[in-house]
């Protein structure tokens, strides 16, 4: 059996942080995922899909997520079930993260504000080249950088 999901949104709003009694993080939101097709009236809709993040995740996406960010998740789909006060059952489907990215930086224009810290992936040249070349080849670690020089490869180095 398999029950895996992966969504790609933006958040309805900060995501909200708490604490069990045993002092386990977790962090609820909401992401905003765009429907593949328009409707009639030609508008895009958007599912609004609830999603729980637990322990160190948890408290990464409460310091670092900020709502209209763009963010990745996977995880698996959960539908649980409780007794409100009215004596009525309620069921609540929602997405249990084991994993999301952050899929903007943190200081993009028109951000989602907050002005915090992204963490990032580790970059190697894709991004837009600096004005100093030798600036660029210091703190670039790709050892395929472009530094104007040709690249010696014996036959020996190619694998065919």
């Amino acid at each position: 059996m398999l029950n895996r999901v992966i969504l790609i949104g933006r958040l309805t709003r900060d995501p909200e942080l708490r604490y069990t009694p045993a002092g386990v993080a977790v962090t609820q939101f909401t992401l905003a995922v765009d429907r593949p097709f328009t409707s009639q009236g030609g508008e895009r809709e958007a599912d609004f899909i609830p999603v729980v993040t637990w322990r160190q995740l948890a408290e990464t996406c409460a310091n670092y997520l900020r709502k209209g960010r763009l963010a990745a998740v996977e995880g698996r789909i959960q539908v649980r079930n409780y007794e409100n006060n009215e004596g009525k059952r309620v069921y609540v489907t929602e997405v249990i993260a084991d994993n999301v990215r952050f899929l903007e930086s943190a200081n993009r224009d028109g951000g989602g504000g907050g002005g915090q810290p992204m963490r990032e992936e580790p970059s190697y040249g894709g991004g837009g080249r600096a004005s100093n070349n030798n600036a660029a080849r210091s703190n670039n670690q790709d050892p395929f950088s472009d530094d104007g020089k040709p690249i010696d490869i014996s036959d020996d180095d190619l694998p065919f």
